[in-house]
């Protein structure tokens, strides 16, 4: 399996709410599976300070070699690794669009975004199957007789690509969670959407998402949940709907994007590494 691995170049930047951020970036190398599938996962690379562009290993068919070549390079020079969402590639280019939650200087992606402008460069490591679901989305929905995808914002460049991809005739609902009205973002399907905006004002991040879901009456019949986000967020709402509401293990596909408190540069916790082991082994 190749990992596909390429340098990436800005080319525009646009605010589309006030916290957001959608920079499109011009790839060297882009295979043609880039964007024919929702909610592709790839790794964003960033440059250390001075560094025009990042130190990229060159690209391999071992994945795993790839990565002990990236961690081989010395700390002061090897790139930050962050996870991101293809939200779209324009047809017929080598140019993709990835949307940033503007959430201040506290992190690298964040801070680089921010001050991101055209001719800034990153590493685009990926799309790839190991970042993905062991069960595609669409063949998930297909089996199930609703859909739920539930998340903040930084699930949204996730969650739109996928209710883009649905057909007509699917129940999807959405439950989003936002800083505020302002970061409302328009959704496109062909499915019929039921959108529900959670605006935290103030509250903690994941409260009232794991809210709505102790207050909801579900539909009856067999789900399909989709779930991103915080990660403490997401494994509280994953407990309840397991233990309280009988949904089946797997027919929730769950990731914890962030961690409240940590970086993707500390340690994983314990239950992190619980949650990996779960979905690598088919929820």
């Amino acid at each position: 399996m190749t990992l596909p691995v390429t340098f990436a170049e800005v080319v525009e930047v646009r605010r589309i709410t006030p916290r957001t951020a959608r920079i499109t970036f011009a790839a060297e190398e882009l295979p043609d599976t880039v964007g024919g599938a929702p909610d592709q996962q790839v790794k964003l690379c960033f440059p250390r300070p001075g560094q025009r562009e990042p130190v990229l290993p060159a690209r391999q068919d071992d994945p795993m070699g790839w990565y002990q070549a990236y961690l081989a390079i010395p700390e002061a020079e090897r790139p930050l690794l962050r996870g991101f969402t293809l939200r779209r590639r324009r047809p017929g280019t080598r140019l993709v669009e990835i949307d940033f939650v503007l959430h201040g200087d506290t992190g690298p992606a964040a801070a680089w975004a921010l001050r991101a402008e055209p001719g800034d460069r990153l590493g685009m490591v990926g799309p790839s199957a190991l970042y993905g679901p062991s069960v595609p989305f669409a063949e998930a929905a297909a089996a199930a007789d609703w859909v739920l995808l539930a998340g903040d914002e930084t699930a949204l460049p996730a969650i739109a690509t996928l209710v883009g991809a649905l057909p007509e005739g699917v129940r999807a609902y959405l439950w989003i969670e936002v800083t505020d009205r302002a970061e409302r973002q328009e959704l496109e399907s062909r499915a019929e959407l039921a959108v529900e905006w959670l605006h935290r004002d103030g509250a903690a991040p994941g409260a009232l998402l794991a809210e709505v879901f102790r207050d909801a009456a579900l539909p009856g019949g067999e789900p399909f949940v989709w779930l991103a986000g915080e990660a403490g967020a997401v494994r509280a709402i994953r407990r309840y709907l397991v233990e309280e509401q009988g949904v089946s293990k797997a027919s929730i596909d769950f990731t914890g994007y962030w961690r409240h408190r940590l970086t993707q540069d500390d340690a994983p916790t314990a239950e992190d590494l619980a949650d990996a082991r779960e979905r690598s082994a088919g929820y």
